[in-house]
């Protein structure tokens, strides 16, 4: 199958050409079709399997063959993260750069000024995160009466990060009769129920086993002392020569001592999280892309929102308290077809997030130990973790990436 089997306009594949793809992939096989058909879709595939591409296409044919009307928003693509957006837009002008359809992009951290006057200026195509999105609509800069097409990417990640009220909020001012997508890397149980409020006789696409990671990623587990995972993160990177290593921590606060620190190893690093600015997260993505950092450290609002071609390395510095962010964490790597190692360091008192991982992923990881990193066997265990409330876990790790400040419970045993 090639992509001009799904009778796409000569613009869109020309698009397609000059990016070299060869041919769609299994999630852009099944999702196209069905939403070229105007089905409400809800479809799951792992990350770096082209799910953008699958939903830009058909909504990019769509207003070609109505004839782009930018004086009124014509789809509506919301994403968890101002990253995520920001690539979602990419994708979006990318296809559609040999049409007419105007795209915009939405995103808090920087001012509404311009997203503003892009706005008034006409807009067919807007991705927005949900938080500056409702900004603009209690503020009267966009009207979405006319949305024909909605999609919520990565609609895990929208609703662990708390964006239920204002999901509930949009909503409320889009017509009933649109056609609802809904992409994401998982299915947990909150995905179902909001599917049932908000899509109609959906066609379901499910491309791989549910919450299965990426088959290119090799997992190694290292058993180490929690005061000596950063001296072995630098080692790591520094004696295998790894140019290009993405990071993971649990909070904002260790992002940040963590790069200060092993920048002081020699191992020059930056760190992005939710307190960043606008301005600074960008900065922080382009040197690591250009290589003038090699190490980025972040929190799990990055999760989602770093695509990096050619990634191979990524350390779980720290295990999330939600287990499912372990997939989109290792998920960063082995991206189209790449291969990719991803490092976990686990500490006593740890290794019940390690369990949870592989409860979900139903896999055993083994730890090993590194020679000259051994954990300390006089060290005393803590007691072991005791079972914890779902929904307060996904809270708790999602606490670097949700936009309040607001101070999570730490859970007992941990230092934060």
């Amino acid at each position: 199958m090639t992509f001009s089997s799904f009778s796409l306009d000569t613009v869109l594949l020309r698009a397609i050409t000059e990016s070299a793809y060869d041919e769609p992939t299994e999630i852009q096989k099944q999702s196209i079709p069905l939403i070229l058909a105007k089905h409400d879709v809800m479809a799951r595939a792992q990350t770096g399997t082209g799910k953008t591409a699958a939903f830009a296409l058909p909504i990019l044919q769509r207003i070609l063959i109505q004839q782009p009307c930018a004086q009124h928003v014509r789809a509506l693509v919301l994403t968890p993260t101002r990253e995520l957006a920001q690539q979602v837009y990419k994708s979006f002008c990318h296809y559609g750069q040999f049409t007419h359809i105007n795209i915009g992009i939405a995103y808090g951290g920087v001012s509404t000024k311009n997203q503003i006057a892009e706005l008034k200026a006409g807009v067919d195509i807007l991705i927005a995160t949900p938080g500056r999105l409702i900004d603009l609509l209690n503020s009267e800069s966009v009207n979405l009466d006319k949305i024909e097409t909605l999609v919520f990417d990565e609609a895990d990640r929208i609703l662990d990060m708390g964006f239920k009220e204002e999901i509930d909020q949009i909503t409320e001012r889009l017509p009933r009769n649109k056609q609802t997508l809904l992409f994401s890397a998982t299915f947990a149980d909150e995905i179902y129920k909001m599917s049932k409020n908000i899509l109609v006789d959906p066609k379901i696409v499910e491309i791989d086993e549910k919450n299965k990671a990426a088959d290119d990623v090799e997992q190694i587990v290292y058993a180490v002392d929690a005061d000596r995972k950063r001296e072995l993160t630098s080692y790591l990177i520094g004696s295998k020569n790894w140019q290009q290593v993405l990071v993971f921590t649990r909070t904002k606060q260790c992002a940040d001592d963590l790069a200060k620190e092993m920048t002081k190893d020699g191992v020059k690093s930056s760190a992005i999280h939710g307190d960043k600015s606008q301005g600074a997260r960008e900065k922080a993505l382009l040197e690591f892309k250009e290589g003038k950092v090699r190490a980025l450290i972040a929190t799990d609002v990055a999760a989602r929102g770093i695509d990096i071609k050619g990634l191979n390395h990524v350390i779980n510095y720290e295990l999330p308290y939600n287990a499912e962010d372990y997939v989109h964490r290792i998920g960063r790597t082995a991206r189209a077809g790449n291969s990719g190692l991803a490092v976990s360091l686990v500490s006593i008192g740890e290794e019940w997030l390690l369990t949870a991982i592989e409860e979900l992923l139903d896999i055993r990881l083994l730890q090993q130990w590194l020679p000259g990193y051994e954990p300390d066997p006089t060290k005393i265990a803590q007691p072991k973790k005791k079972t914890i409330n779902k929904k307060n876990a996904r809270k708790d790790a999602l606490s670097s990436g949700n936009k309040t400040n607001q101070r999570r419970p730490t859970p007992r045993g941990r230092r934060r």
